[in-house]
């Protein structure tokens, strides 16, 4: 029969021997701090005591303090619409306008404030018997902080209705961003009105019709002289 019999107790009275016992473990961690602990005189228990409860007061207040919190975050700023961010100013003309013909070229210079790129097409010059174009390209592309000047060049296809003095002179133009497609109107003052004035009636007053040579003789005569 196989087995094994009572465990006999170390440094039995019984035997007087001493066994060594199987798998016990070694002295606790906690069991050798606390004899060392209480190991200490009186006064240096006392300054460890102090000095952990100064140590644990600077973690609170550095973890507590308003500066360790994470920077405030804010949403993206959205994209304009295209519109409210193009501004387009008037800087003459391109060329002299010559009375003999029916078409004019016009500056602007173009300008995004903020926000992505911004493409544009000039679609009309205000009046139906006008049409508008940007040359050499219809269609331009401006950054923001980067202005762009262009030309366009305005022709007189009926003078029909078209008012020789016009008021208040704009642009038909087509705006493309991220965003969004509009369509848009810019109003000049009186600069390029005087100019798009001067083009149209070039084109559409009429010539100014000068005397014929008045017939000699007399009024009774049948003859001229």
């Amino acid at each position: 029969m196989t087995g094994i019999g009572p465990v006999e107790p170390v440094n039995s009275a019984e035997t007087g021997d001493s066994y060594d016992v199987i798998g016990a473990d070694a002295p606790r961690l906690t069991d050798r701090l606390a004899g060392r602990w209480n190991g200490l005189p009186r006064r240096a228990r006392q300054g460890l005591l102090t000095a952990t409860a100064a140590t644990a007061t600077a973690i609170g207040a550095l973890v507590l303090t308003p500066g360790g919190d994470p920077a405030p975050t804010f949403p993206p700023r959205p994209v304009p619409w295209p519109a409210n961010v193009t501004t387009w100013h008037y800087s003459g003309l391109a060329a002299p306008l010559n009375s003999a013909r029916t078409s004019g070229r016009y500056r602007f210079a173009v300008s995004v404030d903020h926000g992505p790129p911004v493409t544009l097409t000039v679609t009309g010059a205000a009046f139906p018997g006008l049409r508008a174009r940007v040359v050499p390209e219809p269609a331009f592309t401006v950054h923001a902080g980067t202005p762009r000047r262009i030309t366009v060049e305005i022709s007189v296809s009926n003078c029909s209705g078209l008012p020789l003095n016009p008021g208040l002179s704009f642009l038909d133009v087509t705006l493309r961003n991220t965003r969004a497609i509009q369509r848009h109107s810019f109003i000049f003052g009186r600069a390029y009105s005087r100019d798009l004035s001067t083009l149209l009636k070039n084109a559409c007053e009429p010539p100014t019709t000068t005397p014929g040579p008045r017939p000699t003789g007399s009024a009774g005569s049948q003859h001229a002289d």
